[in-house]
């Protein structure tokens, strides 16, 4: 019986001209959506297997491969094919092929998903190929692969398709992959040193643990408010108040309703954990050796990477600056000399945009923000964040105004934030009052009054010191990436109307 042609003369329309075939195919009896595929070789098993397989030899050694259809040559005769290790070469020739796998070749199209068999031959080119006795559609590709020579350079299209992104950009699938290596050495890594890993709740009857704008969503079987989860901090306290253990930690995923830019991501990813009987000096070595440690680890053995123009050296002890001490370095002014009006006046002298209504305190941050974060290159910790702003932190020992809370920054972003936490019941209840009053005025990043913790702190919480540390930023300078969206497969996109 002659096999059915694809019928695709006349065809403008790429969809239709593979409608056709996929049509064609099915006529004949053939399945375009296969259950399933006997491979046996990935492509970088076979180049792998056989790196030093002479020019022009052939071997009987018999192989399946599958993958995507990348390209096409000489009428079908070689395809190059993609699997999730990388490409290899399918030789389609009749001395190996019969008539009815031949026309079989006429089905096919970029993208196609398609299984091989045959033997492995190196071309007298040096080109590692699977000489095919059969070549099998597995999957029906019905949109056609972004054009060869440009590749899906479209910035909404990479993000909102990205399963294209992936196939035709090699550096993006590396990139994802990366930050599954980055997240999985941090977790063997606190597996190691005997943390144990927390899971903790996403919806908050309170919203806590950060300074943040927060989502809500409402719980319809107990007709409640809830909020979606800005930190974990609060509850990872509540474990060490009941002595579950000395640390722990978690990876999670975390919502802020707040801006979205090229390193701020609404949905994002962190490692969160509290120590006992740690204080901030013990956090920071923690940390130096944590980062240091997955920098040698993804460098062969090598502290430093390069990120855009700057090569970073994550080798510790980091170099150490007071906030305060770090302004009055780039500025002249020494916020410790001021009170709130003094400082507010300097502030805007030198162009920082204050409100009436931000303390001492938030005036630091702002000086900060904007004359020292961009010139923080190498890895450096600031220390002593004012009050005002760290309503977690305990007070500094000598100025109350100041708190034992650093910030970790490296090229100009911050990338963890700690703190000897505050274990005092009256002074965490006179924060939470002064953060209730900074929401009352206008404030909607500020915290909310927790009962239940101050509760917990009654109990006792020894003392201890928690961190946080953003894994989207980490992997973007790890990766040379400048974009959020790069190191996340699915941000957060405004939908298409």
């Amino acid at each position: 019986m002659a096999q059915p042609e694809p019928k695709t003369d006349g065809l403008t329309d790429p969809r239709a001209a593979r409608m056709a075939k996929l049509n064609a195919y099915k006529e004949k009896g053939g399945n375009p959506y296969a259950y399933n595929y006997p491979k046996t070789h990935s492509a970088k098993g076979l180049q792998d297997n056989y790196a030093n397989l002479p020019d022009g030899e052939e071997t009987t050694d018999e192989v399946a491969v599958a993958g995507r259809v990348m390209a096409m040559r000489n009428g079908g005769m070689f395809i190059d094919l993609k699997d999730t290790s990388g490409r290899i070469q399918i030789f389609c020739h009749k001395d190996s092929m019969n008539e009815e796998q031949l026309a079989n070749l006429d089905y096919l199209d970029l993208g196609d998903i398609v299984g091989a068999k045959g033997t492995i031959r190196r071309t007298p080119r040096g080109e590692l190929s699977v000489r095919a006795t059969e070549v099998t559609l597995v999957t029906k590709s019905l949109e056609p692969l972004p054009e060869k020579h440009h590749g899906l350079t479209d910035v909404e299209t990479r993000y909102r398709q990205r399963y294209l992104d992936l196939i035709v950009n090699d550096d993006s699938a590396k990139t994802l992959l990366k930050r599954c290596e980055i997240i999985a050495f941090m977790r063997d890594y606190m597996r190691k040193i005997g943390a144990v890993e927390v899971e903790n709740p996403i919806l908050h009857p309170i919203m806590g643990g950060a300074s943040a704008k927060p989502f809500t969503t409402h719980h319809n079987a107990l007709d409640t408010m809830f909020y979606l989860k800005v930190a974990a901090e609060l509850y990872l306290k509540r474990l060490l108040v009941g002595g579950m253990t000395d640390h722990v930690f978690e990876i999670g995923r975390y919502f802020r309703n707040e801006g979205i830019s090229p390193k701020h991501n609404p949905e994002f990813t962190m490692m969160e954990g509290n120590v006992l009987w740690w204080d901030y000096e013990n956090v920071m070595e923690f940390v130096e050796t944590l980062l240091s440690e997955l920098v040698k680890h993804l460098n062969d053995g090598s502290t430093k990477t390069v990120y855009g123009e700057h090569e970073l050296n994550f080798a510790g002890p980091w170099p150490r600056e007071t906030m305060c001490g770090a302004i009055e370095k780039r500025t002249g002014v020494n916020p410790l000399d001021y009170d709130r009006d003094g400082l507010a006046a300097k502030a805007k002298e030198l162009k920082c945009d204050i409100a009436p209504t931000m303390k001492w305190g938030e005036i630091v941050a702002e000086l900060f923000d904007e004359h020292v974060e961009h010139t923080l290159i190498q890895p450096t910790h600031i220390t002593h964040l004012p009050y005002d702003i760290s309503p977690l932190a305990k007070l500094d020992k000598d100025d109350e105004r100041l708190t034992e809370r650093f910030e970790s920054f490296a090229n100009g972003w911050e990338i963890c934030n700690a703190f000897t936490e505050q274990n005092d019941p009256a002074i965490q209840q006179a924060s939470f009052d002064a953060q209730a009053a900074m929401r009352e005025a206008g404030n909607e990043e500020a915290q909310m009054v927790d009962d239940d913790y101050v509760t917990s702190l009654k109990v006792g919480l020894p003392p201890n010191g928690g961190y946080g540390v953003g894994i989207d930023r980490l992997v973007m300078l790890l990766t040379n990436s400048t974009n959020i969206r790069d190191v996340i497969a699915f941000p957060t996109l405004k939908p298409l109307k």
